[in-house]
């Protein structure tokens, strides 16, 4: 990790693991990692004065970069009863229209608005591999390595999620002509992500690896992927996102994808469940004691119609969770937490569903829940204000009425359920701020290479 001066924040208000504290400094180390946290001072003149409350920045457990120039290009009615899978086809063409060039590009733009969402990390679950016509480029990592530029350019933190997908549908079934530009082998696979072990450690990026869902790979490339990986990593996998996915796997295994899923594979801490919104209670109640992370993406999962994960149950279980943005028509950690509280209450027709219990703050108990379960699932340590914890930290408008006039966990619950994204000022990644005045520094330039993209897709 690069070193930078070591520096002392001073906040009046910042949200620890123990809970809220006041008048706090925050001592972070030449490694950009937490060295100290002490409550209770009085400033110096050597700090630097926090405007607003001080929070930990969150990771987002789940992104597809590219379908960022894609969203609200989906949205017009077909002819028959719109879904996942008619989706699917506006989102195969922006794939045979990008070359590598507009996936940095993309890629920047997006991870510039997760900063000033108030993401610190973004899980990069990468499936798009190859050229138009699935004919890999020269060097086979290519698209990787411009994902991990951009995170490079914009400061973001990332964990690499090198992707394997091989097939159509359940059993094997052949690829369809959309999909060329995301299929390998085993052994191809393999390979890249060998080519990607030295890149990702030059530019201090994590790297665990997908499997894309059971439809896309079978069960004897699953285990030898399992097998043979050369890293120790966080393991991700779409599972039972949409209704018709649950029939076609009883179709083909008589058991339903998380139950498939839970009974061959050795599924524990080391994964992360992305969707897993058709779940019957036995398989809810299996996933939360597995130890994995349910990766969550309301607002995609939303905008597909994809179903509502049955969160209550879940946390009641104990069960892990987290919050990713996935195809992105939204990019804000409030917005994702909202919408996670909000669709279990319209499925309820009741409030305040996910709060720890009677007189708790759901927007507490929500983005502790999200803080946890997203460092699991991106293979990093100890999230939060806490010692030895890398430095991501997200500073709220002190300035606005309404975080100015809050205090502990209305400060939460204000930002989640009343402002969104307008609350976030500065943002901090590794020790080294990013986001300031709800800015990034190359901003300028990157919206000009999106731009660009953008009229590309037209």
């Amino acid at each position: 990790m690069a070193r930078h001066p070591a520096q002392r924040l001073f906040a009046e208000q910042a949200l620890l693991p123990t809970g809220w504290a006041e008048s706090v400094a925050v001592s972070i180390g030449e490694d950009g990692r937490i060295a100290a946290i002490e409550p209770n001072q009085v400033p110096t003149a050597e700090d630097e004065r926090m405007t607003g409350p001080l929070l930990p920045a969150m990771a987002n457990l789940h992104s597809h970069a590219f379908q960022r120039a894609m969203a609200g290009l989906a949205e017009v009615a077909g002819a028959g009863d719109d879904s996942f899978w008619t989706w699917r086809e506006e989102m195969y063409r922006t794939v045979g229209l990008v070359d590598p060039d507009d996936v940095e590009a993309i890629a920047a733009k997006l991870y510039v608005e997760m900063l000033k969402g108030g993401f610190g990390r973004v899980v990069e679950f990468h499936y798009l591999h190859h050229g138009a016509d699935g004919t890999p480029y020269a060097d086979p990592a290519e698209m990787s390595l411009r994902i991990l530029s951009a995170a490079q350019a914009t400061g973001i933190g990332l964990t690499h999620l090198p992707v394997f997908y091989a097939h159509a549908n359940f059993g094997g079934a052949a690829p369809n002509p959309g999909q060329r530009p995301f299929l390998h082998d085993p052994d191809r696979f393999l390979a890249l992500i060998d080519r990607l072990l030295p890149a990702t450690r030059h530019e201090g990026a994590e790297l665990g690896y997908a499997i894309h869902s059971l439809r896309a790979a079978t069960s004897e490339e699953m285990r030898a992927i399992l097998d043979a990986a050369p890293v120790s990593g966080p393991i991700h996998i779409h599972v039972a996102e949409q209704a018709r996915e649950v029939e076609d796997c009883l179709a083909w295994s008589g058991r339903r994808p998380v139950e498939w899923l839970l009974d061959e594979m050795p599924v524990d801490g080391r994964w992360c469940a992305i969707h897993a919104t058709h779940m019957t209670a036995e398989e809810t109640v299996r996933l939360a004691k597995s130890g994995a992370v349910a990766g969550l993406c309301p607002a995609t999962e939303a905008n597909l119609g994809d179903g509502i994960f049955p969160a209550v149950d879940y946390l009641a279980a104990g069960g892990r969770l987290g919050i990713g943005t996935d195809s992105h028509v939204a990019t804000s950690v409030a917005e994702e937490l909202r919408l996670l509280e909000y669709g279990q209450r319209l499925r309820d027709r009741r409030r305040n569903r996910l709060a720890a219990g009677p007189g708790a703050s759901v927007g507490r108990t929500i983005f502790d829940a999200a803080l946890a379960g997203g460092a699991q699932a991106a293979g990093i340590g100890p999230q939060g204000l806490t010692v030895g914890a890398r430095a991501d930290l997200v500073v709220l408008d002190g300035a606005n009425p309404f975080i100015a006039a809050a205090s502990g966990n209305q400060i939460l619950d204000r930002w989640l359920f009343a402002l969104g994204r307008e609350a976030v000022l500065d943002v901090m990644v590794a020790g080294q701020w990013k986001i300031r005045n709800g800015r990034h520094d190359r901003e300028e330039e990157i919206d000009r290479a999106f731009g660009r993209v953008l009229t590309k897709l037209k």
